[in-house]
Order: C-alpha cells, then sequence, then structure tokens
C-alpha cells in the first residue's frame, strides 16, 4: 500500500533518539502545533543492558493521547537511531533491544569477530560495544536461545511501527547501518547473517514509505486515535536528514554532502549515479562505513560523537551554555581562546571516530564553562574536516541539526573547507524528512544560508591541532 492516497490530516513524526524520545505533531499544512520530548533511561531486560522500551512506550501513549484532542491524526511516521533491533512474536515483544553503549565480554566479542564478513563486503566498521547490530544479536541469542529462536528482527524505528499496528517489518536504511548484517552494493543479507540463519528471522523488507496498517485497537481506544489513523513503516534518522536536504532548492538530485550534527556527528555523501566514487578506499579504521539510503543506494558516510563529546568537553556546571543567544560572546571568548592555546585534541568518546585510539586531553584547559565550549566548537570543526576529507567531500555541504547554531563550529567549519557551505534553519529536518516520505514534492519548509567563515584568523592554530594530533595517533 503507498502512501500517497493519505487522507488529509495531522502528522506525528515519532523520532526516537539515543538520549532522547521526540513526538511532534503537525498540521495537514505542515505547520508543527505541538512536541514532546523524554529524556531516555537506561533499563534491563533479561539480564543485559537494554534500550528503554518499557519507558517510551507509557510515555508515547500520554503524548499521543494529548495530541488527540489538538488535532485530527491521520498518520504516524516512526524515526530512530541506528544499532538497534528488537525480536518480536505473535505474543508481543520477546526481547528487547540491547543498549549500543553496553560492553559485550571479551570472550563474545572474540567469538563474534571470527564470524563476520570483511569491510569490503558490506562497508560495516568492526566498532566497539554493541555498535555493530551482529553483536547485539550474537549477544541475544546467547543469553536468550529460546526466545531469540521464536521471533522475528524488526530494526528500532520498523518496531515502533509494529508495536502501534502490529505488522513486522525491517527496513533498508536501518539494515544498512553499520549492521554487519548487510551488503549495500548487492541489496542483500550479508554472507554472516545468511551463515547465521539471521537472514531468514529478518521480519519483511518494507520501503520507509509504505503504509503498513491502522494503528491497533488497542492504542486506538487507549489514545483516542481516530480508526484511520495509519503507521508508516519509518527511517532510519540520518536518512531522515539526508531525504530533507534533497528539498532544498539549492540541491535537488545534485551531489550534495550532509552533516547530521546531535548525540552523532554524522556526514553522508550522496551522490548521482554519473558520479564515480571508491566504496574500498574508505579508511575502517577511522569510523568511515557505507550507509544506505532510503532507495538502496550505498552512502559513503564518516561519523564521530560530538554532541557526546562536547558534553565531556564542556564540562557543564549547571546547564549547557545556549550557543544561539550567547553568539557574540561565545566568537570573542574562541579569538581568546586560540591565542592563549587552549586545545582539546582528539578523541574524548574513545573508540570512535577519525581518531578512534587517542585518548581524548587538553592543552591549557580553560577554567570556566564559556571557555570550556568556545574550545569544542573549534574541536567539532576540526573533527568534521577530517570525516568530511576521508569520504571525499567537495560538493555542497548542508549543516542540520542541534549544533547548526554553532557560530564557532560553523564558522571555524566554513574557513576550512573549499566547498560551499550551508546552515539548514530547521530545527525539525528530520520530521520533513519523514513529510517527504508522504510527499516527495513537498517544499522546503526552512531556508538555507551560507556558513560565514570566522572573521580572525585560524590557520596556525589548526595546523598545530593537527600536527598534536597526528604524532598522538602515531605513538
Amino acid at each position: 500500500m503507498g502512501v500517497r492516497k493519505l487522507r488529509q490530516g495531522c502528522v506525528v513524526v515519532l523520532d526516537i533518539g539515543k538520549t532522547l524520545a521526540k513526538l511532534t505533531l503537525w498540521s495537514a499544512e505542515r505547520q508543527l502545533i505541538d512536541r514532546r520530548i523524554y529524556r531516555n533511561q537506561r533499563a534491563v531486560s533479561n539480564g543485559y543492558p537494554a534500550l528503554d522500551v518499557r519507558g517510551i512506550e507509557v510515555w508515547l501513549a500520554e503524548a499521543l493521547t494529548a495530541f488527540s484532542h489538538l488535532g485530527d491524526i491521520a498518520a504516524i511516521v516512526p524515526v530512530g537511531h541506528g544499532a538497534a533491533a528488537c525480536v518480536v512474536n505473535d505474543d508481543g515483544l520477546s526481547l528487547a533491544s540491547l543498549d549500543y553503549e553496553a560492553e559485550p565480554s571479551a570472550e563474545m566479542r572474540t567469538q563474534y569477530h571470527a564470524m563476520r564478513d570483511p569491510f569490503a563486503v558490506t562497508g560495516s566498521p568492526c566498532l566497539p560495544a554493541g555498535l555493530n547490530l551482529g553483536i547485539q544479536l550474537h549477544w541475544l541469542e546467547a543469553v536468550a536461545p529460546e526466545k531469540f529462536a521464536r521471533g522475528l528482527i524488526v530494526t528500532w524505528p520498523q518496531y515502533w511501527a509494529w508495536r502501534l499496528c502490529g505488522v513486522a517489518v525491517t527496513e533498508v536504511s536501518s539494515l544498512g547501518c553499520h549492521t554487519d548484517l548487510w551488503v549495500p552494493a548487492e541489496g542483500r543479507p550479508s554472507p554472516m547473517a545468511i551463515a547465521r540463519g539471521w537472514a531468514d528471522r529478518l521480519a519483511p523488507l518494507r520501503l520507509a514509505g509504505d503504509v503498513l496498517g491502522p494503528v491497533k485497537d488497542g492504542w486506538r481506544e487507549r489514545c483516542k486515535l481516530p480508526a484511520d489513523c495509519v503507521v508508516l513503516c519509518g527511517i532510519h534518522d540520518s536518512n531522515a536528514a539526508l531525504l530533507a536536504t534533497r528539498g532544498y532548492a539549492e540541491v535537488g538530485d545534485r551531489d550534495c554532502s550532509i552533516l547530521s550534527t546531535g548525540t552523532w556527528f554524522v556526514v553522508m555523501r550522496s551522490t548521482s549515479a554519473r558520479t564515480k566514487i571508491d566504496l574500498a578506499s574508505l579508511s575502517e579504521s577511522r569510523d568511515c562505513l557505507v550507509n544506505v539510503d532510503v532507495a538502496g543506494k550505498p552512502v559513503p558516510s564518516a561519523r564521530f560523537m560530538g554532541g557526546r563529546e562536547v558534553e565531556l568537553i564542556e564540562l557543564a556546571t549547571s546547564s549547557p551554555v545556549d550557543t544561539k543567544t550567547q553568539r557574540d560572546l561565545l566568537l570573542r571568548i574562541a579569538e581568546k581562546m586560540i591565542k592563549s592555546g587552549a586545545f582539546a585534541l582528539p578523541t574524548f568518546q574513545k573508540g570512535v571516530g577519525p581518531f578512534p585510539k587517542n585518548g581524548g586531553y587538553w592543552i591549557n584547559q580553560p577554567s570556566d564553562q564559556l571557555g570550556r565550549r568556545a574550545v569544542a566548537g573549534l574541536y567539532l570543526a576540526l573533527m568534521a574536516d577530517v570525516s568530511l576529507d576521508l569520504i571525499g567531500s567537495q560538493e555542497s555541504l548542508v549543516i542540520e541539526g542541534r549544533f547548526a547554531d554553532d557560530p564557532i563550529f560553523t564558522g571555524a567549519l566554513a574557513a576550512l573547507r573549499e566547498q560551499p557551505v550551508f546552515l539548514s534553519d530547521a530545527r525539525d529536518s528530520i520530521a520533513y524528512g519523514a513529510f517527504r516520505l508522504i510527499d516527495p514534492d513537498l517544499p522546503a519548509h526552512a531556508t538555507l544560508k551560507r556558513a560565514e567563515p570566522l572573521k580572525f584568523a585560524i590557520a596556525d592554530y589548526v595546523s598545530r591541532w593537527r600536527s598534536i594530533t597526528q604524532n598522538a595517533e602515531a605513538a
């Protein structure tokens, strides 16, 4: 069933991030009506660290009920982070997704690594903790073999679609997100997934924009939803941002790169069939990978945990610095930090990003929070610059997400790059990407503006940061 025949009405976008779950209600004209946010909690299921499925569901029911009084809800679109999947059966949830930050035992990791396919096959790097979905499935099968054997594997956005409408599916943008389970170039499960029997256990593959069915009676009654409110298959969050970027007139169907910023900074290079990209040139050891867009096309990508690292660098004494309202002050402070030689060196979230083996540390650490946050903005730009180089990005770059308001990060990156750098002023690009699943011709609801390079010199600072970082990497 296609999505283009949806009736007019409000649309709810359920965006389950790693740190926050967000629910937004949009009018038929795609104007924001209301927003609810939930901070995900730590959970345990069957003895392993799990994602907060129970807490999210309680919050979701309350928020949907509130939204039902504000508008006539025609559709719900789930969006979710990668590296997560649940096991479900006819009786309900069998195994909740592992928390991808959980650390498997050394023995389990050794067993799993002997089975996984080479990076050249899957485009999926060997990542720490549970960031490869395959090692999560290996873990789940080990701790609960009977439950695992009786269920279907559903990727994270599609788990919420299943929970709401009862139809279990998977979708390619989540399967292609460093899972070890997919061969992007061929659009099929990996040899390891086949050999382990997991490929046969994956729920049926559907398109992100497919309508799976109406909300279940229980949810309809519980949340006072219309009987004809439907649920879409859903999409991986970074791919929703990519789909949104394609809606801008400055981008359209041309080659582009997008830097999606949040807990993770993910740069994705989306190109036409005419542009030849050597996927084999990507560096597995530097957190490069091959994502897959909603059409199944391989997308060279690189990433680092920028949002988490800002927390570790800023060391907020109360609330985090608001970079938008403190813009001018932060810019003045950043210039002073550069002159004083204050450096944050990678990697504060060790094990990921372009310098995964380096341990983060300071040179001339500022004693105040504003000073540390100014340096954090410079750090983000320098790390993003390296990640962009790793995937050969040279076309227009669009920065979206909550760090697009950071004047130091965006200004420094614009000064570093020899490519047009644009800023999206959309605070809801993921929601806009979700809307484009429903209406691919929907015009952008926000504008792009050209990023302004910093007014003060940073060349010597950048050169020293790179030299120190490279020396630490070689040590």
